[in-house]
């Protein structure tokens, strides 16, 4: 796992809203549900997707559109054009879910043509909404699935110099193959010297670097981490019990891990249990 795998890792299509329309001038669907991600994939003709206090951005056959909710927006026509588009709705909660939410823009648009892996999967897509084949939503759901993390993938790698510093960090030799076993093995009793070690690099390089592309050193990033996967194992597992929890995500007693939880959180793990479970009623 790495750093942007686990942002998506919980983004599933299961339970989303799908959809498939085919439009004729003059049109406009509106989606008001309040998702808090919605993939648009335009499989013929094109239209505007227009969302309040954000400029009208028009799209076209093969671009794919990622819009943040949940405020609502609108798909609509061009003069005299007809449409026909793909739609999935995601639910995206949690601590996990907000970090990749904070990332994103309210809008954006890649262009299938821009990534070999999306036009591909957009290819196979229109041709299987074109068809009435037994499994046919569960294929959408997962092509929408794949379709959604190259589209994002993309976008990120566009983004160059103002993509977030944990993204961007991924490809730097040192950097990188930290930040995979970080988020690949969150357990681990890691110190810098054992990350330098598997790095390669001194400890002072490594911190420095790490500190310089990232932008915390790399312990501070760790703990943060742990923090928002314990902070969504409390919420969403409420039987799981704190020791677990902290085992989890790399603390020996539950002690620790809640003192370091109150640090970064502001609050220990039982109260910020209990909040989350009332905000959930």
């Amino acid at each position: 796992m790495d750093a942007f795998g686990d942002l998506l890792r919980g983004v599933r299509s299961h339970g989303s809203v799908f959809g498939y329309s085919t439009l004729s001038a003059p049109w406009s669907v509106d989606f008001v549900e309040g998702a808090p991600l919605t993939l648009c994939v335009i499989v013929d003709g094109g239209g505007w997707i227009v969302r309040e206090g954000q400029e009208p951005l028009r799209v076209a056959f093969g671009d794919c559109v990622v819009v943040r909710g949940p405020e609502p927006f609108s798909f609509r026509d061009a003069k005299d054009t007809t449409a026909a588009m793909v739609t999935g709705a995601y639910p995206v909660h949690g601590e996990i879910g907000d970090r990749l939410m904070e990332a994103l823009p309210p809008v954006l648009r890649v262009p299938v043509d821009a990534d070999e892996d999306a036009a591909a999967v957009a290819r196979f897509l229109a041709s299987e909404v074109a068809a009435d084949r037994p499994g046919q939503q569960i294929v959408l759901d997962r092509l929408l699935d794949w379709l959604l993390v190259c589209t994002l993938r993309a976008w990120f790698d566009d983004q160059r110099e103002s993509a977030p510093p944990w993204y961007s960090a991924q490809h730097d030799p040192v950097v990188g193959p930290v930040l995979r076993l970080v988020h690949s093995e969150i357990g681990a009793p890691w110190t810098v010297a054992a990350l330098a070690r598997r790095a390669g690099v001194s400890r002072a390089t490594l911190a420095k670097r790490f500190t310089d592309l990232v932008g915390e050193p790399p312990l501070t990033y760790l703990t943060r981490w742990r923090m928002t996967v314990a902070a969504d194992r409390l919420a969403d597992q409420p039987d799981l019990s704190i020791a677990a929890v902290a085992h989890e995500v790399g603390y020996a007693d539950a002690f620790a891990f809640s003192n370091a939880f109150k640090r970064v959180k502001g609050v220990n793990p039982s109260t910020y249990r209990a909040q989350a479970q009332r905000v959930a009623r």
